[in-house]
C-alpha cells in the first residue's frame, strides 16, 4: 500500500478535531441534547476525551453546493476561532436562511446556542 509521509493513504486527511465517520454523527444525534436556534440547531453531547470534536451537516435544503460550501467554511472559522472547549461532540446543522446569513449573524447563533448549552 503506498503511503504519504509515512500515513496510510486516507489517515493524512483525518483532523483530529473531527467528526468524521457517520456512526459518530449518529450517536450524537441520538444521545446529544439539542439546542434550536434561527439560523442554526446544535447538538451536544459530552465524549470524555481531552478534545472537542466538531461536524458540520449541511442538507441541500440550505442551497446550492457553493452556499452549502461558504456556510460551512464560516461555521468551520467560527469554530476554529472562538471554540476552545474539551470533551464534546459538536454537530451543527444550520437552516436554510444560514446560507444568506453574514459571518457576524452566524457567530452570534453559535455563540448564543453554546451558551445555551453551558459549553460557553
Amino acid at each position: 500500500m503506498a503511503t504519504r509521509g509515512g500515513l496510510a493513504p486516507c489517515e493524512f486527511m483525518k483532523r483530529p478535531g473531527a467528526l468524521t465517520r457517520r456512526a459518530q454523527y449518529v450517536f450524537v444525534y441520538r444521545k446529544g441534547k439539542t439546542y434550536r436556534g434561527r439560523l442554526l440547531v446544535v447538538k451536544v453531547l459530552p465524549n470524555g476525551l481531552s478534545l472537542a470534536r466538531y461536524g458540520f451537516s449541511v442538507t441541500k435544503k440550505v442551497g446550492n453546493a457553493v452556499e452549502r460550501n461558504r456556510v460551512k467554511r464560516l461555521l468551520k472559522e467560527i469554530v476554529r476561532e472562538h471554540l476552545d472547549v474539551a470533551g464534546w461532540d459538536i454537530v451543527f446543522i444550520p437552516h436554510r436562511e444560514a446560507s444568506t446569513a453574514s459571518y457576524q449573524q452566524l457567530n452570534d447563533a453559535v455563540i448564543e446556542l453554546l451558551t445555551q448549552a453551558q459549553i460557553l
